[in-house]
């Protein structure tokens, strides 16, 4: 019996929260397709070599059984979405889009750049959109899963925070609009973890605010969103999870 297939972005380094959305997935019997974009990562480093990331991601996505298909992937660019879901279908129907990339450069309302609330706008919001609809046009008869990566960390971070805003607000629509098509769409809210742009201060100050006395890892994130894709989550839709240890509380 074939494998499903998943689509799962911005997975190019090794400590990312889709790196470990990406290993479960492949536990959990999915094929997975998975984008990254090396110039981001330059621009924006954090810790770990993206190249080597995808790299040991692949062999380990292998190792589980699974078929790999590395995607670069420009989402500032709009004709982007709907190339990385053709290549994606090339595994076979995609079943579950899991969107984990961003783009995210702190900045305040005062010092953000109008080429920076463009791109932020752009890879957030506009490929969001473009990858829900290529997604939809494109699931099996039997339906499929969207699972979205969010925040609402806006003051100092506007350009992030107020796109995945207007994220929050997509996914939702496609929870409504895309119900008859047997596709569900949630969003997950995994509170501050650190991968790779946290200080030792940073992170002394938020654990001392975290109820569980310990920040959370990618793979607490991946436990949530391998149920959300899985058929036991089929009467949950159009909700915004927050999986953070009770931070938000």
């Amino acid at each position: 019996m074939p494998r499903p297939v998943a689509l799962l972005t911005g997975a190019g380094r090794s400590n990312s929260i889709a790196h470990a959305i990406a290993l479960a997935l492949a536990d959990d019997g999915w094929d997975v397709a998975f984008t990254t974009w090396t110039a981001y990562e330059g621009r924006v480093p954090l810790q770990a070599d993206p190249a080597v990331g995808a790299r040991e991601l692949e062999d380990a996505l292998v190792s589980r059984g699974a078929r790999a298909l590395r995607i670069e992937a420009d989402f500032a660019d709009a004709l982007t979405p709907d190339r990385v879901m053709a290549d994606a279908a090339t595994l076979g129907p995609v079943s579950a889009l899991v969107l984990s990339h961003s783009e995210g450069v702190d900045s305040s309302i005062l010092d953000t750049t109008l080429d920076s609330f463009d791109r932020h706008f752009a890879v957030n919001v506009r490929a969001a959109w473009l990858l829900i609809r290529a997604f939809a046009l494109q699931v099996p008869e039997e339906g499929g899963r969207i699972v979205a990566l969010t925040s609402d960390h806006v003051a100092h971070n506007l350009p992030y925070g107020a796109s995945k805003g207007a994220l929050d607000r997509i996914v939702h629509a496609a929870a409504r609009e895309l119900g008859h098509l047997g596709i569900t769409a949630n969003l997950v809210n995994p509170g501050p973890i650190d991968t790779g742009w946290m200080d030792a201060e940073t992170r002394a100050a938020l654990e001392e605010r975290q109820p569980t006395g310990r920040l959370g890892t990618p793979a607490d994130t991946a436990e949530l969103v391998r149920f959300l894709v899985s058929s036991s989550s089929a009467w949950v839709t159009g909700q915004l999870i927050h999986s953070d240890g009770g931070f938000s509380s």
